[in-house]
């Protein structure tokens, strides 16, 4: 079936000699946009619903006092020596941790229908996902300078670029990490679902790695856990860059998986995005 639109004396269009000059891909500075736009959705959220920033202005402040004052002395002799193990795997843990809220959220958007609109607008397949990530971003770096702050007021004395460049290391991973669970939001049927079984899997691997106690203490079986831990690899590499500046094998291969999870679970997330709004 054709349609026919006649506009006064101009030539009739048909959808058939149409459809060869409409629009069938996006370009990837125009899907930079699109996603740019869809964050800026995402932070003007957060900027009517304060509410949304809770946890990532407590948490930090919570757990680097407890886990400093309780695991100080024990662990290091007092709190001023164990702060360069503690601070950086605080950071690590409270951004990657925040990471969850990513998947929640999206699936509770889903649940309201608002992803459904995006999926009827002439826009990359990939956007709505990218821009409620990447407004995340703000979140991540929100409870990363936090926990410094907490830190210096402490007693900690960082090198002041190797700060920065772990900052946006963790921030960097965290987003990367934040696709696996935007794949748990898009195929669970609940946000209450997203949040409990992400945080199953986070919990092990944030405890069970190098972030809060020295890795020679630990049983055999355990060490090699830990040593093949993706989240030691990260705090290993935060407490180079933020002692001294020094960029190792760790913060290589802290890119390396983060590159490796976009690329595996970014498209995993989009295609189920689209089969399931």
């Amino acid at each position: 079936m054709t349609t026919t639109i006649e506009s006064g004396t101009s030539p009739a269009i048909t959808t058939t000699s149409a459809r060869p000059q409409a629009k069938t891909s996006v370009s990837l500075a125009e899907t930079i946009r699109q996603s740019l736009s869809m964050a800026y959705r995402g932070v003007l959220k957060i900027r009517h619903n304060p509410e949304q920033l809770f946890d990532v202005t407590i948490q930090p402040i919570i757990f680097t006092l407890m886990f400093t004052y309780i695991f100080g002395g024990a662990i290091s002799g007092d709190v001023a020596s164990y702060l360069p193990v503690i601070i950086p795997g605080i950071m690590v843990q409270t951004v990657v941790m925040t990471s969850i809220v990513t998947g929640t959220q999206l699936r509770e958007d889903m649940d309201k229908g608002v992803f459904d609109r995006f999926r009827s607008l002439p826009i990359a397949r990939i956007s709505p996902l990218a821009g409620a990530l990447g407004a995340d971003v703000i979140r991540y770096l929100i409870a990363s300078v936090l926990t410094i702050i907490m830190g210096v007021i402490m007693g900690w004395r960082p090198d002041f670029w190797g700060v920065v460049a772990s900052a946006v290391l963790v921030m960097i991973c965290s987003f990367a990490v934040s696709w696996i669970f935007a794949l748990m939001g898009c195929l669970m049927s609940k946000a209450s679902a997203v949040q409990g079984i992400s945080m199953l899997i986070m919990f092990p691997l944030t405890f069970m790695s190098n972030a809060f106690v020295p890795v020679g203490t630990m049983p055999g079986w355990l060490q090699g856990f830990v040593k093949v831990n993706p989240v030691s690899h990260l705090v290993t590499a935060v407490r180079e860059l933020t002692a001294d500046g020094h960029v190792g094998i760790h913060v290589v291969w802290a890119l390396l998986g983060a590159a490796v999870i976009t690329l595996v679970f970014a498209p995993l997330a989009v295609r189920a995005y689209m089969r399931n709004t």
